[in-house]
């Protein structure tokens, strides 16, 4: 029988993708592991496998296509031996997906697409997470594959579960206990705004009135922008933000930067690392959730989640928004390790080319404008994360020691801390640990 190819879920949170490119064509034979297409998220270009062998007997979305929904049909395999003329037949018909929008419309044009079906088929493509099931009401209902086929033999709904997974996900044994009838009953959402309509702001009527006609242009907002916007005013609407600020001295690390520069060994006739001020930045902010471990944490609802390394996220400026790629354990590597992992991290990410585990999640970030000539300024907490410190530019100014003026090199740090987890002295204690790597910066080589 045909076998259904249909938009990944590429992260936990993708709702619908752009189908950027076709690497096969109808009649091409493609076994498992084969790179099928190039799918475009919000942040990132990524490249599709195919999970199945078989002919690719119809491509029912064409390359270019935008706002594809997860679960929506795109291409259709004949099985070895199945005949591609009824296997494409065969695959239109049994598609239950929503139809594909046309490649390149205007954003004004672009039709909502059908809700996926609430026992949607196993995914015919290799993705990181799984693709969610809708109730009745198009509402997305995050569950495993084995838990969406289970339900199926069982005639379960899952939109009756409540999901005891991460994020509220139905898994294995909620279905089982839904089959036993020993399922709680599904909680009443809370009376909070959906995080769809969370961005929401002025009516374009209401804006555009406020000008004269022809001294503008419209720009339709691009996937990245639409989740910028919707992470930071969501952000802004549940997490009790505070201040924190401090000024760090730089002239020994400064100094301490400029030995290791030197003493760097070379590969053809290139160093093999050159150190940044933020990448002592990104070591000594790690080194201080280590020190600070009840500050290394995450909110949610039922727990506290403490971490137990120092995933560390930078924000990292591309055309149309920013990403934040996350430097892994970031206080047991090195100072050049972090370097030039941070040189791959950021041409990738300018390139769109992360995959989603390398810019997703994280314990902490970090924002520095320092480079743009920023004094200070305050950065705004980016969920799962607890903290962000915001980094200023290092000038001169005359500071006091020993009762005399001098100047020095300082820079002006501000820490974002969500206050459901960081209470004021703990952030205090933790920018308190970083000033003194970033004073003492011989404590981050030991």
């Amino acid at each position: 029988m045909p076998i259904n190819i249909t938009m990944p879920a590429l992260s936990p949170t993708m709702e619908e993708g752009n189908l950027a490119k076709w690497l096969v064509k109808e009649g091409d034979k493609v076994k498992s592991g084969d790179v099928i297409a190039e799918i475009e998220t919000d942040k990132a270009t990524m490249e599709v496998e195919a999970v199945d062998e078989g002919t690719v007997a119809k491509i029912v979305v064409p390359a270019g296509t935008e706002g594809v929904k997860v679960n929506a049909l795109i291409a259709v395999l004949a099985a070895e031996g199945e005949d591609v003329a009824t296997a494409a037949k065969g695959g239109n018909g049994a598609a239950g997906a929503a139809p594909a929008a046309k490649p390149q419309e205007t954003a004004q044009a672009a039709p909502a697409a059908a809700p996926a079906p609430a026992a949607a088929p196993a995914p015919q493509v290799a993705a990181p997470a799984s693709p969610a099931a809708a109730d009745g009401e198009g509402k997305r209902i995050f569950s495993s594959p084995l838990a969406r086929r289970l339900a199926k033999e069982a005639g379960i709904d899952l939109s009756a579960i409540a999901g005891s997974g991460p994020h509220g996900r139905v898994v294995k044994k909620d279905v089982e206990a839904a089959a036993s009838g020993a399922a709680k009953p599904t909680a009443a959402p809370a009376a909070a705004p959906a995080p769809a309509t969370l961005a929401k702001g002025m009516s374009e009527d209401a804006v555009l009135k406020l000008f004269e006609p022809g001294s503008y242009e419209l720009v339709p907002h691009d996937g990245m922008r639409k989740t910028i916007a919707k992470r930071l005013v969501e952000s802004k609407q549940t997490i009790p933000h505070f201040y924190v600020s401090v000024d760090c001295e730089l002239d020994a690390l400064l100094a301490l930067r400029a030995q290791l520069n030197a003493a760097a060994p070379e590969k053809d006739g290139k160093p093999v690392y050159k150190l940044s001020v933020n990448d002592m930045v990104i070591k000594a902010l790690a080194l201080a959730l280590r020190d600070v471990p009840d500050a290394n944490v995450s909110w949610t609802d039922q727990n506290m989640v403490k971490h137990k390394h120092a995933d560390v996220g930078v924000a990292v400026s591309i055309p149309g928004g920013l990403i934040t790629p996350i430097v892994r354990q970031a206080e047991l590597k090195s100072l050049s390790a972090i370097s030039n992992e941070m040189k791959d991290l950021g041409k990738r990410a300018k390139e769109r080319k992360l995959k989603p585990e390398e810019y997703q999640g994280g314990t902490t970030a970090v924002s520095n404008m320092g480079m743009m000539g920023v004094k200070d300024f305050a950065a705004v907490v980016n969920p799962p994360h607890a903290t962000i410190l915001a980094v200023g530019a290092g000038e001169d100014r005359v500071v006091v020691k020993n009762k005399e003026m001098v100047i020095a090199n300082v820079m002006t740090v501000t820490l974002s801390t969500d206050h459901r987890c960081v209470d004021g002295a703990l952030g205090a204690e933790l920018l308190a640990a970083f000033k003194r790597y970033i004073e003492n910066p011989m404590g981050m080589l030991v």
